[in-house]
């Protein structure tokens, strides 16, 4: 195995797999970190983020923010936000709406559709793309493109090797 991991693949066979997963990566977040989340529709973003969202310690509903574009969650001392820009139509978009501050080191920032943002977002900690497969199940890819994502894929494979 390398020093620094740059990608990992997980099987992913139902729901709750997809829920643990991103609990398992909630437990290795601190602030600043940026994850992207891509797939079809259907393929998952958003139970990864209720997992996620819920592992840090909200309680209530985990939705995706298909029309509000943005949720803010406040656990402890984090500010996570939820963003989801499957409804742009143009990149441009997301200048237009004014969450280019919100990606300032400080925050955590979880993004379904960043494809529809285009090059216009920073480049993200961790790129996890969701897919089906044919048995009905789903992998994650999870790429890493900072140090810190380098160092989140290294941390769940030495939690969990059986699973790389």
């Amino acid at each position: 195995m390398n020093a620094i991991a740059d990608s990992l693949t997980i099987a992913l066979p139902d729901e709750a797999a997809t829920l643990a997963l991103g609990a398992r990566i909630a437990a290795l977040l601190d602030s600043g970190v940026s994850i992207y989340l891509s797939g079809n529709l259907g393929a998952g973003k958003t139970t990864f983020s209720r997992g996620l969202i819920q592992a840090l310690g909200h309680e209530g509903r985990v939705k995706s923010p298909t029309y509000t574009l943005v949720e803010l969650y406040v656990i402890s001392k984090l500010n996570l936000y939820h963003f989801d820009f499957y409804r742009f139509n143009d990149p441009e978009e997301w200048n237009e709406a004014g969450f280019r501050d919100l990606f300032n080191g400080t925050n955590i920032c979880l993004v379904e559709w960043p494809e529809k943002a285009g090059d216009l977002l920073p480049p993200a900690d961790l790129n996890i793309l969701l897919k089906p497969t044919p048995e009905m199940a789903r992998t994650a890819t999870l790429q890493a493109h900072t140090p810190r994502g380098q160092a989140l894929i290294k941390a769940l494979q030495t939690a969990a090797p059986s699973n790389a």
